[in-house]
């Protein structure tokens, strides 16, 4: 995660990684990595709330954003 970004999400392609926005709702942030990885990458598209990568693993968000992710998860299906 990082400050200051202009966007939401930004890929950087000499890290091999997505900066993530601080404080960006975890709905936003899965829609933006998405399209990250489908527009800009190629890959697949995911299946519900799983990113896929475009070699066709599974993404593994970093712990406190996967945290973020199920906790907007559970609440939006109240």
């Amino acid at each position: 995660m990082a400050d200051d970004l202009p966007k939401i999400a930004i890929w950087d392609p000499d890290e091999m990684s997505i900066l993530v926005a601080r404080g960006t709702a975890a709905g936003e942030l899965l829609r933006e990595v998405e399209a990250i990885l489908t527009i800009d990458l190629g890959a697949p598209a995911s299946a519900g709330d799983r990113l896929v990568c475009f070699c066709g693993t599974l993404v593994e968000l970093p712990g406190e954003l996967a945290t973020l992710v199920a906790v907007d998860a559970s609440c939006e299906s109240v």
